[in-house]
């Protein structure tokens, strides 16, 4: 049977609140695989980004980098992550964290 597409407030999930962030499950996010042709700490970090508060990622990131993973990743075209935060509004906090972090854009 094929449903109608839902729309606005139907189609939203519901907001999860006071979920558990351990060290465990962030580190995790270290363990993510990626798929072709993308550069495997790109990926963690788009993962992470898009999975986690600004307060989880900073707890991230320090993992990020104890791993030897590299903040300044970058993509075919030269781009690093903090061009594609630069894209997002939002997406300030992030930013900050990564620059603390050494990460510059391309």
């Amino acid at each position: 049977m094929i449903e109608e597409k839902k729309t606005g407030k139907e189609r939203t999930q519901p907001a999860t609140r006071n979920e558990e962030w351990s060290d465990d499950r962030i580190r995790a996010f270290l363990g993510l695989q990626p798929p072709e042709n993308v550069p495997a700490d790109y990926h963690i970090l788009q993962k992470a980004y898009r999975g986690m508060l600004p307060e989880q990622f900073e707890r991230f990131v320090p993992f990020f980098v104890e791993a030897g993973r590299d903040v300044n990743v970058r993509l075919a075209d030269n781009s690093t992550f903090m061009d594609h935060l630069a894209q997002h509004q939002r997406a300030e906090p992030y930013r900050k964290i990564l620059q603390a972090h050494g990460a510059v854009s391309g």
